[in-house]
């Protein structure tokens, strides 16, 4: 049987590499927690799912939705960025929703990666990040991150040391799986790099909210220019329900799928719910869940 060369250039999965650990010592009858990939313990608040099955029961849902989001939605993505980050967006055409964090990053890449275009990506990282340049078509270079590193004089070095000049720079912060944070000036120095070097920074987001000690998360977006360079993939994260994106770079084509824009989930804006330095304050494990927090409108969001 024919062999697809992109399959094989993927490295191995790591969750399935853990979830094959876990059988295996289960079947011998050791008792595991279960650290891997970031599945819910406990279900979802029981208000969230009653008002999901009040929307569900109106038949005016029943249709396509338009291919950005539900207006209402997108609103209320860009109004939560304005009280949380203090970053203005344009609900039409700086924010869109998508069926999730790791399908809107893979879409991404397959929008901008061409075949030999090069991604610098951390190491380690969360698997769609090489994953989505990869199937595109894209060549990845890994850039150290870590305890003891200083990621972005590691980040300046793979850029000058590779050839063709990178693309595409895919970062996450706070960072699964090291925890590592950092302040607004290490974003402020991404975007002038990127501006100098017409680089785009993606910035998968995801992780935003499981920050502790007072510290909170800043968004690539507060940097003044970061929109004409990057994005911010929002996400609410480890719940049981469609996490969304927006795009702040360039304007959507219009919607030719004949949905109705205005169609809406109703009542969906009402449901409430409950300077290089890498800083390792995060204390993120991957069985950890978000919790009830935000309401959902302004709880799953990207913005690129």
């Amino acid at each position: 049987m024919e062999e697809f060369k992109r399959i094989k250039r993927l490295p191995p999965y790591v969750f399935s590499i853990v979830n094959e650990l876990k059988v295996k010592a289960r079947g011998r009858g050791e008792d595991i927690i279960d650290f891997g990939m970031g599945n819910p313990d406990m279900g979802t608040p029981d208000h969230i799912v009653d008002k999901l099955v009040e929307a569900a029961r109106n038949p005016r849902n029943h249709r396509y939705s338009a291919s950005r989001g539900i207006t209402r939605l997108r609103h209320g993505i860009c109004e939560w960025y304005r009280r949380r980050y203090a970053v203005e967006l344009d609900p039409d055409t700086e924010a869109i929703a998508t069926i999730g964090a790791k399908e809107g990053l893979s879409h991404l890449a397959l929008a901008i990666v061409d075949a030999g275009d090069v991604a610098l990506v951390p190491s380690p990282t969360y698997p769609i990040h090489p994953y989505s340049v990869i199937i595109a078509g894209g060549d990845v270079r890994h850039v150290r991150l870590g305890p003891g590193e200083d990621f972005f004089a590691n980040l300046m070095s793979a850029f000058q040391e590779c050839w063709p000049q990178p693309k595409l720079l895919i970062l996450s912060f706070p960072h699964n799986p090291t925890t590592a944070v950092v302040d607004l000036e290490f974003f402020k120095k991404i975007v002038a790099f990127a501006q100098d070097h017409d680089l785009i920074v993606v910035h998968d987001f995801a992780y935003a909210d499981l920050v502790f000690d007072g510290y909170q998360a800043p968004s690539l977006l507060q940097v003044p220019g970061a929109k004409d360079v990057g994005v911010d993939f929002y996400a609410l994260e480890e719940l049981q329900h469609a996490r969304l994106a927006g795009r702040v770079r360039r304007r959507e084509p219009p919607d030719h799928r004949g949905a109705d824009p205005d169609q809406e989930l109703s009542g969906l804006r009402d449901v409430p719910a409950g300077p290089d330095r890498l800083d390792h304050r995060a204390e993120r494990t991957a069985g950890m869940r978000s919790g009830d927090r935000g309401h959902l409108s302004g709880a799953a969001r990207r913005a690129l």
